[in-house]
């Protein structure tokens, strides 16, 4: 139990996702002001994309009593398939002129 913890320390380390799903009524928007502060506040060393996954597995998991249609369970959705899209660089001639 101790790991959990800790895990859910590091993943929301100001409690804002567990928070948010406590909220009658939030809206999407509303989330996702709550979403940006959240990542703001993760410590160093914890990637974003590990800590959402974490958050939806600690506060919304599979079949947990309708919680899957929540709004933000939208927001870390859309931020984890962000994340898993490669950043493209675009450097030298290309980055400075459109194609």
């Amino acid at each position: 139990m101790a790991d959990d913890a800790l895990d859910a320390a590091r993943a929301d380390p100001k409690g804002l996702i567990r928070e948010s799903f406590r909220i009658d009524g939030i809206t999407l928007g509303e989330c996702r002001t709550i979403f940006l502060d959240w990542a703001l506040s993760l410590p160093d060393g914890v990637a974003p994309a590990e800590a959402m996954r974490a958050v939806l597995d600690l506060y919304a998991p599979d079949g947990a009593g309708g919680r899957r249609d929540h709004p933000m369970v939208t927001v870390l959705s859309e931020g984890l398939a962000a994340a898993a899209r490669a950043p493209v660089r675009r450097g030298g001639r290309a980055g400075r002129f459109a194609q």
